[in-house]
């Protein structure tokens, strides 16, 4: 174990020092030169595909995931952003003019894009390499150096994270913070600028507070209830197929996974046998034996989850085993509006159905409650999906598909009011972690 300050940051370097340290570093110019970008991303590309099994071990540890899904949704995911990256940085930093009023004579005008300084990267722990290294990535293609904190609660993960980042990055200009609240807590006090977290919205609030107190400019991803409209005229058997595929990847525990099911009485019913079928096909008979189904992160979440299957009538899983943090791919049904499992973000392989009358009584129920990160519509009728984008507020809305949004480099990845502020992925990182400078040139004679 390293030795660490009393403030809580490793190898005997105080926060403030630590942080000095880095903008020392950002104040040379160093982290500037579009050849440090591209040799930063690619070094980062490198750590991914040549500690591969590494990472997989550490995930299967933490979270129970498969190799297979530990590769496709945290370390091919990042690899592929940083591709694209790579791909478009030289033209997203391209300077851009700008028109000026005939009264400015012969002014030109531009805006460029300017690196903030020294970044704060937060992460947590359901996608801990995809959510520490994706906005990392992003920071540095902006040209800033970087804290980066992986999460205490995927402890295996932190660890990797943490002796590969500094054997593959800049040492001068990324470093890593391992540990719980004091750490945090310490790196927090200090003035960044710019704090990237991605969490739920209690601890969003926490960060916020201790970022407004140097009026340092904040990215929060947090979550929310993402709920999921079913018409009856749609194909059942796929909506639940896709359903289980979105709700149960990682046992649940992603924050754009599908939350809460509405659909009218009729398809509700037909739908609660579709996911009864779905499940088994996808998991098998005994999901605890699948290869491919994750367990819970711990003991705390697994109480607090197991804590609400009393919500409605079990139609699908529902068996648990604290030993091992197993809890089944759980469907409820007639799930009230007031009940617990309704009353706060799952995050975890519980999916209730709540009946709703028709379209109307649909948007009526979501708009009563706070912005959610991602919404879905499963229907055929493209007034209703219509209405959906033109009367709902999310971070993003998808038709037919849930989460698949988030996979697509070209889409701002975020959420609006208690579901988060800021956006990132592709382009939208660079804007996240630059500050867009107005230039102006007038000759002086």
């Amino acid at each position: 174990m390293n030795d660490r300050a009393q403030d809580g940051t490793p190898h005997g370097e105080p926060a403030a020092d630590l942080v000095a340290r880095l903008r020392g570093t950002f104040r040379t110019g160093r982290t500037k030169p579009l050849a440090w970008r591209v040799d930063q991303l690619q070094r980062l590309r490198a750590l991914l595909t040549e500690n591969q099994a590494d990472l997989a071990a550490a995930l299967r540890a933490d979270l129970g995931k498969s190799e297979a899904e530990a590769r496709r949704t945290d370390v091919d995911f990042v690899v592929r952003e940083i591709d694209h990256t790579l791909a478009h940085l030289a033209d997203w930093l391209r300077p851009e003019p700008a028109p000026v009023p005939d009264a400015l004579g012969g002014a030109t005008a531009r805006t460029q894009y300017d690196p903030l300084g020294v970044v704060l990267v937060i992460a947590p722990w359901n996608y801990p390499v995809q959510l520490l290294l994706t906005p990392l990535a992003g920071a540095l293609a902006a040209g800033n150096a970087v804290v980066a904190k992986p999460s205490e609660l995927a402890p295996h993960t932190s660890a990797v994270l943490a002796r590969l980042l500094p054997a593959y990055l800049d040492p001068a200009a990324v470093a890593v913070v391992e540990g719980g609240v004091p750490e945090t807590t310490a790196l927090l006090a200090q003035r960044f600028d710019h704090v990237f977290y991605t969490g739920n919205a209690a601890v969003g609030r926490v960060v916020m507070r201790a970022a407004a107190e140097h009026l340092t400019p904040v990215t929060l991803e947090l979550g929310g209830k993402s709920p999921v409209f079913v018409d009856g005229d749609v194909d059942l058997a796929t909506v639940a197929e896709r359903l289980v595929a979105g709700k149960f990847l990682n046992a649940g525990q992603t924050c754009v996974a599908p939350d809460y099911v509405l659909a009218e009485p009729a398809a509700a019913a037909a739908l609660a046998d579709a996911l009864a079928a779905a499940v088994e096909a996808r998991y098998g008979a005994d999901p605890a034996a699948s290869p491919h189904y994750g367990r819970i992160v711990n003991e705390r979440h697994f109480d607090r989850l197991t804590g609400l299957l009393g919500s409605g009538r079990t139609a699908v899983g529902g068996r648990h085993d604290r030993a091992t943090r197993y809890l089944a791919p759980t469907v409820l049904a007639g799930v009230a509006p007031d009940s617990p499992v309704m009353q706060e973000e799952i995050f975890g392989p519980i999916l209730p159905i709540v009946e709703v009358a028709d379209v109307d009584a649909a948007i009526a129920f979501v708009n009563d409650r706070e912005k959610p990160l991602a919404l879905y519509v499963f229907s055929g009728s493209a007034d209703v999906r219509r209405r959906f984008a033109d009367e709902t507020s999310s971070g993003a809305i998808g038709y037919g598909l849930p989460l698949a949004h988030l996979t697509v480099p070209d889409l701002p990845f975020g959420g609006v009011g208690e579901s988060g502020m800021g956006s990132y992925h592709g382009r939208y990182s660079i804007e996240a972690f630059s500050h867009r400078k107005a230039v102006l040139e007038e000759p002086a004679a």
